[in-house]
């Protein structure tokens, strides 16, 4: 379910609300019971549940016209899934609670990226569940073979096709194969944004979390099943034992295999903000700006180091400054002595200078709005609005 949590059906809620034992709501804008105790959010589950149903009937009764004698059920296969974990609660609004799972949407646990997925048609065995490890970019190399669909050349797969798992046997992890033939035991999420700030490698059946928010432990070791790829047992899928002491060489194994992938996708990571309000070792230190320029598409700012030597920088830019949809590009700059340098490409009209030092803080001049913010509250507006201009007029 997503967003609005609301229902239009009276009767829905308060099957509901007695289910629950839970009063009639008074105030349909909120909802502050903790658990599994939202009937707003029971009533739309069983309204999708309903809709899905008619889809299901219409397939089952409709005869398919490509296959006299038959109808369309018998033809056709069914991918239920989602885009992530749910959604716990939004401001005033406690939703539900994921449990057993922890945590939910717009975080790395298993709340948040393990997602319902139901699957059936011609030749897939009815009544099986499976612990073998599968994503969503696995549905379009499966619906090419399931069609006979030859994948065009130019394209560059990274999920596999699982259509020989769901037929044989999906409790098998190693009849998923990646490229090489190789069957798949590994799936990395990145995540380096937001509220979450985290990394993420399953190997097998353990699952390394990389925090890079400061106040939280940096790595996270988890054991969820027993067994894998072959059919496994599920051991830790509610992430409640950390065994990072207990396996710290398994941890730092992951670790280094983590950062080796990410840094073969080119991965984007989070900075320090030195404008954030609490306590950081080092944010007294940051530079300082000392003056800008332009000359044609070369510009420059100086700046002056206080304590944190500046490591390097970026030139951030846009072609799109003032429009409803700015699309922001980062491109790294060239640091000689207190100066860092760089050029931008024909066509842009608004740009940052980001300067990165020791310590991983980021100082950006002008200073945009989020980072003024600090977390704080959710900024709005356009990032051209605190931006350096190309033309002034």
């Amino acid at each position: 379910m997503h967003t609005p949590i609301h229902s239009r059906s009276e009767e829905l809620l308060a099957k509901y609300c007695k289910k629950l034992g839970v009063d009639f709501p008074e105030d349909p804008s909120s909802w502050t019971l903790e658990g599994q105790k939202n009937p707003y959010y029971c009533a739309m589950v069983e309204m999708f549940d309903h809709y899905v149903g008619q889809l299901i009937q219409y397939l089952e009764e409709t005869p398919d016209p490509r296959w006299p004698g038959h109808k369309l059920i018998e033809n056709t296969y069914v991918i239920l899934t989602s885009d992530n974990g749910g959604m716990e609660k939004v401001p005033n609004e406690i939703i539900t609670d994921n449990f057993p799972l922890d945590r939910g949407k717009i975080n790395a646990r298993e709340g948040g990226v393990r997602v319902p997925l139901i699957v059936s048609g011609p030749g897939i065995p009815a009544g099986q569940q499976s612990n073998v490890m599968i994503n969503g970019i696995d549905f379009y190399p499966t619906i090419l073979s399931w069609t006979g669909t030859q994948k065009p050349q130019s394209q560059i797969l990274d999920g596999c096709d699982i259509s020989t798992l769901l037929r044989q046997n999906p409790k098998t992890g190693t009849l998923v194969k990646e490229k090489g033939g190789k069957a798949r035991n590994s799936m990395v999420w990145h995540f380096p944004h937001g509220v979450a700030q985290q990394s993420t490698l399953r190997r097998g059946g353990w699952k390394l979390i990389y925090n890079y928010m400061p106040n939280r432990p940096q790595l996270e070791l988890f054991k969820l099943y027993e067994k894998y790829p072959n059919p496994s047992e599920r051991v830790d899928i509610e992430e409640a034992k950390n065994l990072v002491n207990q396996f710290p060489k398994k941890a730092e194994s992951m670790k280094k295999e983590l950062f080796a992938r990410l840094d073969a996708m080119n991965a984007s990571y989070p900075y320090l903000n030195p404008s954030y309000k609490g306590t950081l070792a080092g944010k007294g230190q940051v530079c300082s700006v000392v003056k800008n320029g332009k000359n044609g598409s070369s510009i420059w700012v100086q700046f002056k180091e206080n304590g944190n030597q500046v490591a390097r920088g970026q030139i951030v830019y846009t072609l799109n400054g003032n429009e409803k949809s700015e699309e922001w590009y980062v491109t790294p700059g060239k640091i000689k002595g207190n100066r860092l340098s760089g050029s931008l490409p024909q066509g842009a009209t608004h740009y940052f200078f980001n300067l990165i030092d020791e310590k991983n803080f980021l100082v950006s001049y002008p200073v945009p709005m989020d980072m003024q913010s600090a977390g704080k509250t959710k900024p709005k507006g356009l990032y051209s609005l605190n931006a350096l201009r190309v033309n002034k007029y």
